[in-house]
């Protein structure tokens, strides 16, 4: 029939690599669609098929007709490269903005520091991009879209974190001249390549192509029979093992305040990571309460940090927004390394809730994962900044949006404790930043209890409570076999600013239980129950790619649903 689709040289449109293999994207034979009259109008059929769910189809359809291919690969590494240079254009705009406002208060020199340093962490994340683009042969398709997506989603949250540091009046005009300058564009750059990894992910999806190649060699991410990640070198493997088994673990330092360890403070213990260290460098923080502030920097990769538990080891600050911090610089313990492990410590912020932003914790660093620990602050205690993150077996408290970011963040199997705010507020558990409608960003929890401290107890029903409210246009919360406490308002969210973002936001729910998980009165705009088929989209092993390397941090998890 005259519909089937073939594949010939006369008949292909597209060769789509989406820098993750070799498959072919065909249509069905059209007369006169031979010559270059035929490439020309394959050219302009793809991008439009590329484009056309794109939020600004205007701004793709302009971008890519002069990437004269009808190879989304090639329109990806054009959009990452243009995206790569506007980022060097706003590092060189912080830059002269820092030497133009050196006489400003410290605040926003802080708030020009952070942004280089987030800038420098986006270039990183594009280069990374590129290479991946352009080396994409010979592996799993679907594996590397998801490392494309969170690399790409990664830019926009520290664009958005560059933006996000301008808080004052006074600070407005120099985050328009970062906006105006490069950013803006630096956003709507990187979220046009994330439109066209998703728009071909799901023209494969409709003609049911196989997206799991077989790559020719060893898979970086492949499990062996024993749930190993192949990549695993035999140390790490006999680490994991005598974890799994409650044997004892040889640290390589300890840190102990009684003098007992090599260090007294965490900070020292961390700072004595070698130089080109390879595999695990495992620290052991003795019981003890270590005030200070401590940053584990991106050189620093796999880190295994673990106490005698949350309530003997602590690491507590008091860092705030309202005493001349940035929101960024107020964390007690920041770790953007990649691979970071944590089991067995309490994070504090205690600056109350009077002082508003105060970190905790915050997590930047790709396949970050924390077991059997606590964050405790008021507002703003856990900042998930960005990247894949999880959480199993923690206490997390706070009061308003204690936990936010820009991160794929999963919850699993956690106690989530409202504290009691001060008088003229209310509780919110969730506030994300997701910004464009393809990025790969949201905070998921799984099988926790949400509920009330102590000090809320009495007045639980009086003071307003909700699971979350939309932070930015996008943002995504999925709550999924929750206890949900009757702390929480029946309406369930509530609004950011009048109807911002009501109309595009992600709040969904599925298989809670618990006098707050009543649906009956929820706000009309939320996406209400999910089915299941769309909720095991949020699970460990859809939203984190968690079989990958979950099973490499010894911390035990669900890729599926926690309940039958």
């Amino acid at each position: 029939m005259e519909s089937k689709i073939i594949v010939s040289a006369v008949s292909l449109i597209l060769v789509v690599g989406v820098a993750l293999g070799v498959v072919a994207l065909v249509r069905t034979n059209q007369p006169g669609d031979s010559g270059g009259g035929g490439d020309l109008n394959a050219h302009t059929k793809a991008v439009k098929a590329v484009c056309q769910n794109s939020d600004d189809n205007k701004f793709c359809v302009d971008t890519l007709s002069p990437v004269n291919t009808s190879d989304p690969n090639d329109y990806i590494k054009a959009v990452v490269k243009t995206s790569l240079e506007s980022v060097f254009k706003a590092l060189n705009l912080s830059d002269k903005l820092i030497i133009e406002n050196e006489k400003k208060e410290e605040p926003t020199k802080m708030a020009l520091e952070d942004c280089k340093d987030l800038l420098q962490f986006a270039i990183d994340e594009l280069q990374a991009s590129s290479i991946l683009v352009n080396d994409g042969h010979g592996h799993n398709p679907s594996e590397r879209a998801a490392d494309l997506k969170n690399w790409l989603g990664a830019v926009i949250a520290y664009q958005q974190s560059c933006l996000d540091g301008f808080e004052t009046e006074g600070e407005k005009k120099i985050q328009s001249q970062l906006q105006t300058g490069s950013l803006d564009q630096v956003e709507k750059l990187t979220a046009l390549a994330l439109d066209i990894v998703t728009a071909v992910s799901q023209v494969l999806a409709s003609l049911n192509l196989d997206l799991n190649v077989q790559p020719s060699h060893r898979r970086l991410f492949g499990v062996d029979s024993n749930g190993y990640p192949e990549w695993m070198t035999g140390p790490d493997r006999k680490l994991l093992a005598d974890m799994s088994t409650g044997a004892a673990v040889t640290p390589n330092v300890v840190v102990a305040k009684d003098g007992s360890g090599q260090f007294k403070t965490v900070l020292e213990a961390i700072n004595s990571y070698p130089k080109n260290h390879v595999g695990r460098y495992v620290i052991y923080v003795k019981a003890g309460v270590y005030d200070e502030y401590i940053q584990i920097d991106k050189k620093k990769k796999k880190i295994l940090m673990y106490g005698d538990g949350p309530s003997k080891t602590i690491i507590t600050g008091k860092k705030n927004v309202v005493d001349g911090w940035k929101t960024m610089r107020s964390a007690t313990f920041s770790t953007v390394a990649e691979d970071f492990i944590c089991k067995a410590i309490a994070f504090e912020n205690t600056a109350g809730a009077s002082k508003h932003q105060a970190v905790a914790l915050r997590v930047q660093g790709d396949r970050s994962a924390f077991y059997d620990c606590a964050m405790r602050g008021y507002q703003d205690t856990l900042y998930a900044h960005a990247h894949r993150q999880f959480y199993r077996n923690c206490e997390i408290s706070g009061t308003v949006d204690f936990i936010f970011g820009y991160g794929s963040t999963l919850i699993q199997n956690s106690r989530i404790i409202v504290r009691k705010p001060d008088a003229n507020q209310q509780n919110i558990v969730v506030a994300d930043g997701t910004i464009q409608k393809n990025m790969p960003t949201g905070v998921v929890m799984q099988n926790c209890e949400i509920m009330p401290e102590p000090a809320l107890q009495a007045d639980r029903l009086k003071v307003k409570s909700y699971l979350a409210r939309p932070w930015k246009a996008y943002s995504r919360a999925v709550f999924m076999e929750n206890t949900i406490g009757d702390l929480i308002q029946p309406v369930g969210f509530l609004p950011w600013n009048g109807n911002l973002f009501l109309d595009t936001c992600y709040f969904a729910e599925y298989a809670n239980t618990g006098p707050g998980a009543d649906l009956k009165a929820r706000v009309t705009w939320s996406k209400g129950v999910l089915s299941k088929a769309d909720a095991i989209k949020y699970t460990a092993s859809q939203w984190l790619q968690g079989g990958i390397w979950l099973p490499a941090t010894g911390i035990p998890f669900e890729l599926g649903f926690s309940k039958p």
